[in-house]
């Protein structure tokens, strides 16, 4: 579980997030706190008031909002009833049992997580002190609660390296807001941390979590002046629901900006470069186990690659010909075209070691053609197992602007592939 703690100057500002969530269809009040009523007969007004009456207790005190965010793991199946429970566990602990708050149930986000509003201001006039209450307090009940209610622990989670999960792109299309916030906050993370020298290279990691970069056909103006889009893609690479400018996403990952990252990361990506040679070899000269009916050669071998964190994608044409191949190292965080390793490497060559380290040396039906230093642009999806940043302190926050708990990021494009 990981908490997230954050104070303001605006109850209204934190009321209204969590209520147009509501209102959305995608959050649910389930928890009233003394409020003198269950939270479904609660009026937007009636949990307004509640906290104004105490605050205005203390007009002095401006910060006086409390907004809290609970994260789960993405494989909890939590139920409302423990969910209720969890939250007034951390309440308590944390020295707000006797504040009113509301306990919201939110389902737009992949992982399992609740939002709690209250006011720091006691019924005495008094204010709480928060000084470092993430780092004391909260930490200290998060570690009980993930035991006291066999939660999957965030520290044991952190020592991994976190990794996104592929997004289901019918969770995302149904509005323009969520697919943006979706495809935003798998551009930024993919860009951020992987070393691409191309757009096909970036797709190709980007398209492992169903999204893509696109810049249009060379016709048009969205081509001729840079522009690019990042979009969703469905199970068959299709793409889904609508494009994103790259201009509208946080840190604006738009083909100026990644052309820059391109040369960067041409050194940069250098130093994994044998690594993921020998991880190949490795992997090719391992015994293949025993062939399936209509489990062809090279799926199997991209399976293998999986099983070490390595994507491979095989870039072919309308006819069905491999002529190229791509590698995204996960571990390193690195993308190669299969050329730019080395001619033992290319698409073709790649197939030729698949079919010669099988017992009978017979191929399965993949056809190749030649090895194009040129790489394919991908299509683009979304839909995002979301990385969760866990805050130890208690921060400063004002509500009253838009979009308040909302994070972004950037994308990738292909053409004519297909797994």
């Amino acid at each position: 579980m990981v908490a997230k703690v954050i104070s303001g100057k605006s109850i209204q500002g934190a009321l209204n997030y969590n209520e147009n969530k509501v209102e959305e269809g995608k959050a649910s009040c389930m928890l009233a706190h003394k409020f003198g009523g269950e939270a479904c007969d609660l009026s937007f007004s009636n949990k307004l008031i509640r906290f104004q009456k105490l605050i205005g207790r203390n007009p002095k005190v401006k910060t006086n909002a409390l907004h809290i965010s609970l994260n789960f793991d993405v494989t909890e199946k939590l139920e409302v009833r423990k969910l209720k429970a969890i939250a007034q566990t951390y309440m308590e602990r944390i020295g707000f049992g006797e504040q009113p708050y509301l306990v919201y149930q939110h389902t737009d986000a992949a992982h399992p997580h609740i939002h709690i509003v209250s006011t720091l201001i006691r019924s005495n006039g008094k204010r709480i002190d928060i000084h470092n209450l993430g780092r004391n307090q909260s930490e200290k009940a998060r570690k009980e609660i993930e035991t006291e209610f066999n939660l999957v622990q965030a520290e044991s989670k952190s020592k991994k390296k976190p990794e996104l999960q592929p997004i289901e792109a019918s969770k995302a299309i149904y509005g323009k807001s969520e697919t943006k916030r979706t495809i935003s906050n798998t551009v930024r993370w993919i860009t951020q941390r992987y070393k691409y020298t191309s757009l096909p290279e970036l797709n190709a990691a980007l398209r492992q979590f169903n999204v893509i970069a696109n810049r249009g056909s060379e016709e048009t103006q969205m081509f001729k002046k840079k522009g690019l889009h990042y979009s969703l893609l469905d199970e068959d690479g299709n793409k889904v629901g609508i494009p994103i400018k790259a201009s509208a996403i946080y840190g604006k990952p738009t083909l100026v900006w990644l052309e820059k990252q391109f040369k960067l990361n041409e050194a940069l990506r250098q130093p994994y470069k044998d690594s993921l040679k020998k991880s190949i070899d490795r992997i090719l000269k391992t015994p293949s186990p025993p062939e399936r009916a209509g489990v062809r050669r090279d799926e199997a071998f991209k399976k293998s690659l999986a099983a070490n964190n390595i994507f491979a994608l095989f870039r072919q044409n309308e006819a069905g010909i491999i002529y190229g191949i791509t590698f995204v190292d996960n571990t390193n965080k690195v993308v190669f075209n299969g050329s730019d390793l080395g001619k033992d490497y290319s698409a073709k060559a790649i197939l030729e070691r698949i079919n010669a380290s099988s017992p009978t040396g017979s191929g399965g039906e993949t056809t190749s053609g030649s090895d194009s230093q040129n790489e394919f642009e991908a299509s683009d999806s979304l839909g995002i197992g979301e990385v969760i940043a866990d805050l130890t302190e208690a921060k400063q926050f004002d509500y009253s602007l838009p979009d308040a708990l909302k994070r972004k990021r950037k994308k990738k494009k292909r053409k004519g592939f297909s797994q």
